[in-house]
């Protein structure tokens, strides 16, 4: 098996191997030396960004001007800017027009009644595609009333509409300014890196210094989560359209102006929408996340439940969230489709033309007028909710009861046998060593510049004095990512051999991608208790859908001609399996892996609420005392991790594509 290694993957090994040494006796080897510093990053040498950056947020926040106005002036007008849209439509869809306050309220106009939000989204897919869309998405508004999850969904989407349209259109401008501009495209594209890598935790504490506890920090997290992939896929799209329809635009005689937003922007606007798709979805998965600092709906129901440990309310709210993001989901995917299309505008007058948008208006000013006498046109009546909730107690209560040793002897094992191990070897290896290993890796799989990067922002881990934090990090994200990979590749291969198996699994894994990510946490918490495992079995669950997915895809993407040239050769289904199958689809299971680091990465914040520590459980403290340098600073450090997994596998897949062929 040595003897077929190339030089590069045998340097690759004994760097690995030479780590686990390290990690298994770094500290006895450093207290033989009376050199502890080895192992434990001296205080005294570290230095102090987090406090640099605090002073610097709080000299922003208080002292900051430009001329007369200052610093928080600006945040108070562009909150008051996102504020009054917000309100109105809460108004609208939640909580009506309201005149004075507490029992001397009085209710000018009732919000739009459930009939008419459902009537409305059913005529919306009926025109974005057909009948059966439009009874798909009717059917998951529905749902929420009959559920109980009527006003809370409300609130939810009252923030979905105002952040998609702040967030693509932001999206959209910087996108095309990048195209514009290459250079700028450059400086950008490391920004949007930072943005799609740092814990969204991380932007939650630096919002809530500058605007403070509420609905609008939470809009302003969200929007700033959410723009960065709407930038990438602009860029990317006004890039693809075809040069022809450029060159047939400037023999026409059009202006940079009339160019772009006549020819460009209509050319690539199937694919800007899938830009605006991604946007609602990330939206929507940001609003557990936002409801810590002030933001109400689907989301706060979730957290609370979480923190009352209350299984059926919390599976009641988070299957409410999937519910309104597939009908938000399909909707604008059937949005997109329909702006791609050439279609005639009918004949007649506007009212004849806009037949459904008479329908829902007509509808609008019925239950306006008749909710006065009866109110079941207003409001779905609570006698009639259905509710889950004790299913849900009764089902974890049931495994609990009966269940509790296998569970036990399950977490048990992983943990002495699995788990532990990984963690003693990280915690022991060297900081110095670490920067040296991290380098020659860089280098043997990317050159001098991918070494650069990742020598100097493990040293900036390291001189934060976080290294022991980041090793705790890296354990967790390694452990889940090992454990997904082992259960997501051998999915994936069964998904693309066998048809059946594929329908079930891509429906388990369509599940497994709609669900939010504290979903998962509360039965996991309620059937093993806090601690690492808890945490390792959440975020594989969020994280193993990539795994599946791309290896799914390398399988299926195997040339025939050499599957038909094993079959000659008188290969078995195995040795086709293992000969040809897996290594020609090495390179899209290394991406899917990548992916999966990703997400881990991001999960692990969440994760600190059920009791790690590790980065995220620095980035949450931060969140709680309001201190922006070290949630930063910890972000930062999640993010540096984030960033050298990527450009390492990223390195290694590309590797394996030159070795079998597959790029120059």
């Amino acid at each position: 098996m040595i003897r077929h290694l190339t030089p590069r993957a045998l340097v690759t090994w004994g760097l690995v191997i030479v780590t686990i040494i390290l990690g298994t006796f770094g500290r006895d080897i450093s207290k033989a030396l009376d050199a502890r510093w080895l192992t434990k990053y001296p205080s005294k040498w570290k230095i102090p960004f987090k406090d640099s950056i605090s002073d610097a947020m709080t000299w922003l926040v208080e002292e900051a001007a430009i001329g007369p106005v200052s610093f928080t002036d600006i945040t108070r007008a562009l909150a008051w800017m996102i504020e009054q849209p917000y309100e109105l439509i809460l108004a609208l869809l939640a909580h009506g027009f309201v005149l004075g306050q507490g029992n001397e309220a009085q209710v000018l106009l009732p919000a739009i009644s459930w009939i008419v939000v459902t009537t409305a989204v059913i005529a919306l897919g009926q025109y974005c595609r057909d009948w059966g869309l439009a009874a798909l998405v009717g059917a998951c508004f529905v749902y929420l009333a009959i559920f109980g999850q009527w006003n809370s969904a409300m609130v939810t989407l009252a923030s979905v509409l105002i952040a998609v349209p702040i967030g693509a259109g932001g999206g959209l401008l910087v996108g095309i300014w990048a195209y514009r501009h290459p250079t700028g495209e450059k400086i950008l594209s490391p920004i949007l890196d930072l943005m799609q890598t740092i814990p969204i935790f991380a932007y939650l504490v630096p919002i809530l210094f500058m605007f403070g506890f509420g609905p609008v920090s939470a809009l302003v997290a969200t929007i700033i989560y959410a723009t960065p992939p709407m930038i990438r896929i602009t860029t990317m799209a006004l890039k693809a359209v075809d040069p022809e329809i450029l060159d047939f635009g400037r023999m026409a005689g059009t202006t940079k102006r009339q160019l772009m937003w006549r020819v460009l922007v209509p050319s690539a606007s199937q694919s800007i929408m899938v830009g605006v798709n991604q946007v609602i979805m990330l939206t929507l998965n940001m609003v557990i996340i936002a409801s810590m600092i002030g933001a109400g709906g689907l989301g706060f129901d979730v957290l609370a439940a979480l923190r009352r440990l209350d299984i059926g309310a919390g599976f009641e709210a988070g299957i409410a969230i999937v519910v309104l993001a597939i009908a938000v989901d399909r909707l604008s995917q059937a949005f997109a489709e329909r702006m791609g299309q050439v279609t005639h505008a009918p004949a007649g007058s506007w009212a004849a033309r806009h037949k459904r948008t008479v329908l829902v208006l007509i509808l609008l000013v019925a239950t306006w007028l008749l909710g006065q006498f009866s109110p079941l046109l207003l409001e779905y009546p609570e006698a009639q909710t259905i509710t889950t909730g004790e299913f849900w107690d009764n089902a974890v209560r049931y495994l609990n009861v009966n269940y509790f040793d296998f569970f036990e002897a399950v977490k048990v094992f992983f943990l002495h046998w699995f788990l532990l191990p990984i963690k003693k070897t990280l915690l022991g290896i060297p900081w110095t060593w670490g920067l040296a290993m991290l380098t020659l890796l860089g280098w043997r799989a990317g050159g001098w510049k991918l070494a650069l990067m990742c020598g100097t922002m493990a040293g900036l881990i390291v001189v934060t004095g976080l290294w022991a934090k980041a090793m705790v990090t890296v354990y967790l994200c390694g452990a889940s990512v090992i454990l997904a990979t082992l259960i997501g590749v051998p999915l994936g291969v069964l998904a693309a051999l066998n048809r059946r198996a594929g329908v079930a699994i891509n429906l388990f894994i369509d599940t497994l991608q709609t669900l939010p990510s504290f979903v998962y946490l509360i039965p996991v918490v309620m059937l093993f208790r806090v601690g690492d495992f808890t945490a390792m079995i959440a975020i594989v669950l969020y994280a193993l859908a990539p795994a599946v997915r791309y290896a799914a895809h390398g399988i299926r993407s195997v040339s025939h001609e050499l599957i038909e040239a094993g079959q000659v050769s008188g290969c078995t289904r195995w040795q086709l399996l293992r000969h040809i199958r897996l290594p020609m689809a090495l390179p899209e299971i290394l991406l899917g892996i990548n992916q999966t680091i990703m997400l881990a990465l991001s999960m692990l914040v969440i994760t600190a609420l059920v009791g790690t520590r590790d980065l995220g459980q620095e980035v949450y403290i931060a969140l709680t005392k309001a201190d922006t340098g070290r949630g930063l600073v910890a972000g930062l450090a999640i993010a540096f991790i984030a960033i050298i997994a990527d450009r390492l596998v990223n390195a290694g897949a590309r590797n394996a594509r030159i070795r079998f062929g597959l790029e120059s």
